[in-house]
């Protein structure tokens, strides 16, 4: 779920990138597209006037200005590291942690997290990234849903008896940020091949998007512009959702045999959180550090 400290930073964010997008340069006509006529060329002094727009700032006010900073990055991290403390871990990270079969690998600073794990022959995969949470827009996505939502509650208001729709007026709890999974799974010594599935863990379910297959497994396990560009060539299969719903149950169970399941699904979004708060707090830190250096 979206902690209430993130929703409460998603709006300056959201509010930012629509004032930023009104200010860019863009939008200002440059001088270098204006017309040069003869004309106004020919009014232009032969020398420009001896002033300049740099504000020159003494030492003592730089010392001020760091200092200032500093102080406003300490109390950033005072608040953070009081809602560490103040905030208990989900029971769903260490129940997670304690009783699946995958080994959590976390690398502080970085903003991919993995889990793997082996399934008798298999060797298995599973990337996320706190990216996902830092750039959810719960305020953009409700926009997005606002008019059709509407327009349900209209139509439902006038199907239901005034005791039902009372019980309608009843708010449901918002939905998380959902979670892009990245689940390799290869069979080394039996097979070259591996197959990659892409996936979305929210409001504690797993839902299958697109299912590929690659006859080299390096193609999918490399981050590099070639192996990047070998897998934009491959054929990706049909969307998941178009696949026979026979098949489609089967590799939801094929999937689920491996622990990929609601368990998993309610772990990552909350371990997701927080870590993007540790991050956070440790980029404050490194900031700060290097103001006051």
């Amino acid at each position: 779920m979206l902690s209430i400290r993130n929703l409460a930073r998603a709006a300056p964010r959201s509010l930012g990138r629509a004032a930023s997008a009104s200010l860019r340069p863009s939008a200002i006509a440059r001088p270098s597209t204006l017309i040069k006529s003869p004309a106004i060329v020919a009014l232009r002094p032969s020398r420009a006037a001896a002033f300049s727009t740099t504000v020159r700032r003494s030492k003592e006010e730089d010392v001020e200005l760091d200092e200032a900073l500093s102080a406003k990055l300490e109390s950033e991290i005072q608040i953070e590291e009081d809602i560490k403390v103040n905030e208990q871990q989900p029971a769903s990270i260490k129940d997670f942690l304690d009783n699946s079969p995958f080994e959590l690998i976390d690398t502080p600073g970085q903003e991919v997290v993995k889990l793997t794990r082996t399934f008798g022959e298999e060797q298995i995969t599973i990337s996320f990234s706190i990216a996902d949470i830092t750039n959810f827009d719960p305020y953009a996505e409700e926009a997005a849903f606002e008019e059709d939502e509407l327009s349900e509650s209209l139509q439902s208001d006038k199907q239901q008896s005034p005791d039902e729709s009372l019980e309608g007026d009843v708010e449901e709890e918002e939905g998380g940020a959902p979670i892009n999974l990245s689940i390799l799974i290869e069979k080394p010594g039996k097979t070259a091949g591996a197959l990659n599935i892409d996936a979305t863990a929210r409001d504690g379910d797993i839902v299958v998007d697109n299912m590929f297959f690659y006859e080299d497994a390096t193609v999918a396990r490399i981050d590099s512009p070639e192996a990047a560009q070998k897998r934009a060539d491959v054929y990706p299969g049909p969307p998941f959702g178009s696949l026979d719903e026979d098949l489609q149950v089967l590799m939801e169970r094929f999937l689920e045999e491996r622990g990929i399941n609601e368990t998993l699904a309610a772990f990552v979004p909350d371990y997701v959180d927080a870590k993007e708060q540790q991050e956070y707090l440790r980029w404050l830190k490194n900031v700060r550090a290097f103001v006051e250096a």
